[in-house]
């Protein structure tokens, strides 16, 4: 495929991949292992997230790493020593397996940037800035597993109207007490699936929760966000946040939350591993007799 020659209509062309963060609830598995390799099942959640990109539409992707995590980029990127050995040894469908999953060069645009410090998500997304294409920007976190047909992310992009607002987050309704874990939108209103809202607010204690709209990990942005972002000085927990340069640019930009219809879990606690591992596997049937409790011990099998 001639990139130079593709023509798309997507109003989205760029997905920026925050993955320099140091994965420390998942020590020590991630010590050696970067936290978007660890899989569900046998997918690694960077997998997932490369995979909603690709049926957006997606043209680039955009990963914003550490120096650390050498093996993101090893992971994401065509390996055609290993392919080449897996074929010579009769295994043609792992290596075609591994083909279509990795990131080829003549298909798709990548980009890797480096985050040295960890200085927030807002930080992250800065990172990004001098690699993205022209438009409204995709931000997708791994961690945040979203399940469901069609991806978080095309749906967004199917509802994204700048006239009604050029901020976009996706967004689910939270127990109260859970707020405090999430940014918040100040909602005005609704319009189909869009939450309007006139602001947002990052990690707020559950008396001054403006709604209960939490913001999760996908996001369609105006390119103005990069603007917001330099220079914006640290918020919560003393990092540059991605909420507050959304929150900067809500009365001229717009901002709106989106209700997705897929199944979101929270990847970066092993609650929501465990969870997500579970509802995948429950929809292969040969882990029924695993999930049913009816597949026998080693114990068991041993006597």
């Amino acid at each position: 495929m001639d990139l130079k020659a593709t023509v798309s209509s997507n109003p989205v062309r760029t997905a920026i991949f925050p993955v320099a963060g140091l994965g420390t609830r998942f020590l020590p598995a991630t010590k050696a292992t970067p936290k978007e390799l660890l899989p569900v099942l046998d997918t690694p959640l960077i997998q997932f997230a490369i995979d909603e990109a690709r049926a957006a539409g997606i043209e680039r992707m955009v990963f914003v790493s550490h120096p650390s995590k050498d093996a993101i980029e090893r992971y994401v990127r065509e390996d055609e020593e290993l392919e080449t050995t897996l074929r010579e040894r009769g295994k043609a469908r792992l290596a075609d397996m591994l083909h279509e999953n990795a990131l080829c060069e003549t298909e798709m645009q990548v980009r890797f940037v480096m985050q040295p410090e960890p200085l927030g998500l807002g930080h992250a997304v800065l990172c990004a800035k001098d690699d993205v294409l022209p438009g409204p920007v995709a931000i997708i976190l791994p961690d945040d597993l979203i399940l469901g047909e069609p991806g978080c992310v095309q749906e967004m992009i199917d509802a994204y109207d700048p006239s009604k607002a050029g901020h976009m987050v996706a967004t689910m309704e939270v127990d109260e007490d859970e707020v405090k874990s999430y940014g918040v939108l100040d909602v005005t209103g609704t319009d189909g699936p869009l939450i309007l809202a006139k602001g947002m607010v990052e990690k707020p204690e559950p008396a001054d929760a403006p709604s209960r709209h939490a913001v999760v990990g996908r996001y369609v942005l105006d390119a103005s966000i990069f603007d917001a972002l330099d220079g914006l000085p640290p918020g919560a927990g003393g990092e540059i946040q991605l909420t507050d340069a959304i929150a900067a640019g809500a009365d001229s930009i717009g901002l709106c939350g989106f209700r997705f219809s897929g199944t979101r879990y929270d990847c970066g606690s092993k609650q929501g591993m465990l969870a997500a591992t579970m509802a995948y596997a429950a929809g292969d049937a040969s882990y029924a007799s695993v999930l049913s409790g009816t597949q026998p011990t080693l114990a068991t099998a041993a006597e």
